[in-house]
């Protein structure tokens, strides 16, 4: 699978609701519940990333749940990718790209979502075929009105900026060109997931699902 089939794979995926779940999630045995959740709000693609021990289990556990797109996120090695596969996701996140990277998910054909946050490493990742790229972390490198100036001088490349975004100013980001969705962890907490609160977090996945986006 080429970068330029990824894309179009991760563009897919980006375009199914306004925000995608970036979940971290500690006990596996909450993971299918957590997913039938998110996607009965309204949120179909869910990101868990491997910062946890729980989470290749998390990724098996959600992948059975219908009308959701499980992926991992948190993927810095072909390592991580290959692992992630076996698991079941149908889509790898990292926080930035490398050469080792891009022919591991070619080689598995695991579409990827790369990060990046400079001119130089947009274009970078467009050379290598990505025109559909998440901005992390999005808040800390200036928030919505970076990606606005972004998007003059690189009309082609799509985002999924993450990292500080919010409910406030989710909608900031929505309404520029360049953005096709948000990922946010305000949605699964850590509380209501470890107490199993589903229609609490039902609640919040179906307002987020009504954003509204450009």
């Amino acid at each position: 699978m080429t970068p330029e089939l990824q894309s179009r794979e991760t563009r897919r995926l980006c375009l199914l609701a306004p925000v995608i779940p970036v979940i971290v999630i500690k006990d596996p045995a909450r993971a299918e519940g957590l997913a039938r959740a998110l996607v009965a709000g309204g949120l179909p693609v869910l990101e868990v990333t491997l910062r946890s021990d729980a989470a290749l289990d998390a990724i098996r556990a959600m992948a059975g749940v219908e009308g959701g797109q499980v992926g991992a996120g948190t993927v810095l090695t072909p390592d991580d990718a290959k692992r992630a596969k076996e698991a079941g996701a149908k889509f790898a996140v990292s926080p930035g790209l490398t050469d080792r990277l891009i022919d591991a998910c070619q080689e598995i054909e695991l579409p990827l979502l790369p990060g990046a946050v400079t001119a130089s490493e947009i274009m970078r990742a467009a050379d290598a075929g990505y025109d559909m790229l998440k901005f992390f972390p999005a808040e800390a490198v200036g928030g919505a009105p970076a990606l606005k100036s972004l998007a003059g001088p690189l009309p082609r490349v799509s985002f999924c900026p993450t990292g500080g975004v919010t409910p406030q100013n989710a909608p900031d980001y929505l309404a520029l060109p360049n953005v096709v969705c948000v990922g946010g962890s305000w949605i699964a907490t850590d509380a209501d997931t470890g107490a199993g609160n589903w229609s609490a977090i039902q609640e919040r996945a179906s307002i987020a699902a009504s954003l509204s986006r450009s």
